[in-house]
C-alpha cells in the first residue's frame, strides 16, 4: 500500500507539472509563472531561466555513460544543464535521490512504454540536445541517471554534489 500511495503522490505532482514540463525537453523556456506552480523536491525545484548562474554541458553516449559524470553546484544556485545525445540510441537524464532513481528504474522496466515528463528530466533523441533549468535548494548528494530500460542497469548514472 505504501508504494501505491507514493506512486499516487508522484502522479499528482506530475499532473500539476504537465504544462511546464513540456518545455523541459526543448530549448524553449516555460513562462516564469509555471516554475512556482510545481512542487519542490528534496533536491530542489524548477528554476527561473532569468536566474541561471551556471551552465553545465553533459554528453550522453551509447556506452551508457555521461561525461562528465560528476557535477558540483552551490545550494541556492539555478543551473541550466544542457544534455547532448552523442549516440544513436534514445537517452534521458533524470535528477533525483539514489532511492528515487532506483525505484523509478524498476518501474520503467515493468512499464517500458510509460510516458512522463517532469521539469527534472529530459529525453533526448539521437544527435539531439535538451536542457533542464533547476534550482538546487538543499545541500546534499543526489544523482542523475538514464531510466530507459537497461540503461540504468548498465551504469548510466552520475553524481551531483550540492554544497
Amino acid at each position: 500500500m505504501k508504494g501505491a500511495l507514493r506512486f499516487r503522490a508522484i502522479l499528482v505532482g506530475a499532473l500539476a507539472a504537465v504544462s511546464a514540463a513540456a518545455f523541459a525537453h526543448s530549448d524553449e523556456e516555460p513562462p516564469a509563472h509555471m516554475h512556482h506552480a510545481m512542487a519542490a523536491t528534496a533536491f530542489g525545484e524548477p528554476g527561473d531561466p532569468q536566474q541561471v548562474t551556471n551552465v553545465i554541458h553533459v554528453d550522453m553516449t551509447d556506452d551508457f555513460r555521461y561525461s562528465p559524470d560528476k557535477l558540483s553546484v552551490k545550494a541556492g544556485e539555478t543551473v541550466r544543464i544542457i544534455v547532448h545525445n552523442r549516440g544513436r540510441l534514445m537517452h534521458e537524464i533524470v535528477i533525483g535521490s539514489a532511492a528515487e532513481l532506483e525505484e523509478h528504474a524498476a518501474m520503467m522496466r515493468q512499464m517500458q512504454h510509460m510516458k512522463h515528463d517532469d521539469a527534472f528530466m529530459a529525453h533526448v533523441a539521437p544527435g539531439g540536445q535538451a536542457s533542464i533549468i533547476w534550482r538546487f535548494t538543499n545541500a546534499g548528494e543526489f544523482k542523475f541517471a538514464c531510466l530507459i530500460a537497461g540503461h540504468f542497469e548498465a551504469g548510466m548514472v552520475g553524481d551531483i554534489v550540492v554544497r
